[in-house]
């Protein structure tokens, strides 16, 4: 059977240690809008989008340059049947060398075409992985949704 969760590969002219300290610099390519930490094993945080949304995460995997994963814990996504689709499912970085160059694959585990969100997800996916956190690991400033105010 075909993997059909959600991924994306970006390939960078920097190193590895660079992609993964911008990949836990969520502020700066996904959302201001977060509290918590996002950086070690364990850390908790919670993402908002408006007033009554979140998505809570724990960090269950880190090596340092090499990988890392999330697990949503909770969440409320008002606009969807299934208002906590994403509760259980993982994003996950994989980081390695190719070349002279550094690979990132970031899959979301359970972002399948079967579920509610899959083309609205998967546009937005692509908007702040291909778009935001590219231009943070290449160019040094990423386009993340502003904090609210």
């Amino acid at each position: 059977m075909t993997n059909q969760n959600y991924n994306a590969t970006l390939l960078v002219s920097q190193s590895a240690n660079k992609a993964f300290r911008c990949i836990n610099e969520v502020t700066e390519w996904w959302t201001e809008n977060l509290e918590g930490s996002t950086e070690y094993l364990n850390d908790v945080f919670t993402i908002r989008f408006g007033d009554d949304d979140f998505v809570t995460f724990r960090l269950i995997d880190v090596v340092p340059d090499s990988r890392m994963e999330w697990l949503v814990t909770d969440c409320y996504l008002p606009w969807f049947n299934d208002k906590t689709e994403w509760t259980n499912t993982k994003m996950s970085f994989e980081i390695s060398a190719e070349d002279d160059k550094t690979k990132i694959i970031f899959t979301h585990i359970g972002l399948v075409p079967e579920v509610e969100c899959y083309d609205n997800c998967v546009k937005g996916w692509d908007q702040y992985i291909k778009g935001s956190l590219y231009k943070l690991i290449t160019e040094g400033k990423g386009d993340p949704q502003k904090k609210r105010s």
